[in-house]
């Protein structure tokens, strides 16, 4: 388990909403804690993948009549984590209080299954400011990468590896000058503005140009862009202290005859461009002595992120 009492707070995406019908069981791994996720009429529940008898995993049951069967012994429990049956004990026995499992915060929203695993997170739930009061098409794609969630974030904040990872559509290896900018701190997080760069194809039409980017990082683990009608979010989801998936959001305008499974493609092959260079990153944990490594003008708001990460004490994935 990653003890980190930071981001035990933070909400993490587990699963895009569309990927879980009513009466479907599965598994994910969280902070490197097993989760079991089931959905009912209502919602879906994301609980410790653990029956309190024997500990034997909840996600290898089934549904029956609104409660989660543990496969082992056969205990039935309710929506709240309530054992409401146990088939080896005489029905006139009170069921102890004891007999529940351990449900975590969770919740949907902007097309994901978010949770959290304290019972004091951050927010009340997930708040990602550049996708609010929109009507844009939004679409959610996940990325395993062998890497720590604190260098996923940096290469996404990242404006001047462009034109080198994503020669041909983002960037020119030829015009790769990052004109100077600032970054700031606000109640959402940072923010850094009006990043210009030269695009071959910045959006997959063909047409190049200058595009003006601007930056956010809202929580440790979740930040964003936007340009023109395009806007972007990355979350970091550590599966484990090896593991991260990249859960990206984007929303945007679809040109006509552009469709989701379009976009998705796009959203997997830079992905694919960023994932060799930061599974190959040495060392592995993101320095936070920012003597370590060599940092110039283009890297402020990267510098920035580590400042942020030291001041709110994050101890996964740093060093």
């Amino acid at each position: 388990m990653i003890d980190d009492q930071v981001l035990r707070r933070e909400w993490h995406v587990v699963l895009r909403a569309k990927d879980i019908g009513e009466g479907e069981v599965l598994s994910k791994t969280v902070l490197g804690e097993d989760l079991v996720l089931w959905k009912d009429a209502s919602k879906v529940h994301v609980w410790r993948d653990l029956c309190i008898h024997r500990g034997a995993k909840l996600s290898l049951g089934t549904l029956k009549e609104g409660c989660i069967v543990c496969p082992y012994h056969g205990w039935e429990y309710n929506s709240e984590g309530r054992c409401m049956r146990i088939p080896a004990q005489n029905s006139k026995r009170a069921i102890s209080s004891k007999a529940k499992a351990q449900p975590y915060l969770s919740c949907e929203k902007y097309g994901a299954i978010w949770v959290c695993l304290d019972s004091d997170p951050i927010s009340p739930e997930p708040f990602l400011p550049i996708f609010e009061n929109q009507t844009l098409g939004l679409f959610l794609s996940s990325h395993p990468m062998r890497a720590k969630a604190p260098r996923v974030i940096e290469n996404y904040l990242d404006f001047s590896h462009l034109p080198f990872l994503h020669a041909g559509f983002l960037g020119d290896p030829d015009m790769p000058q990052v004109e100077d900018y600032d970054v700031e701190m606000t109640e959402n997080g940072l923010v850094a503005r009006d990043l210009k760069i030269w695009q071959p194809n910045p959006d997959g039409s063909g047409v190049g140009g200058y595009r003006s980017y601007d930056y956010f990082c809202y929580r440790p683990l979740i930040a964003a862009f936007s340009k023109e009608k395009v806007l972007s979010v990355l979350t970091a989801t550590p599966v484990d202290e090896e593991t991260t998936v990249a859960w990206l959001f984007g929303m945007s305008e679809f040109r006509e005859g552009l469709t989701e499974e379009d976009a998705l493609k796009w959203s997997e092959l830079i992905i694919s461009q960023d994932k060799p260079a930061v599974e190959s990153q040495r060392p592995e944990l993101l320095p936070l002595d920012l003597q370590e490594e060599l940092h110039l003008a283009c890297d402020r708001l990267a510098i920035a992120y580590r400042r942020w990460l030291k001041e709110l004490g994050l101890s996964y994935g740093v060093s």
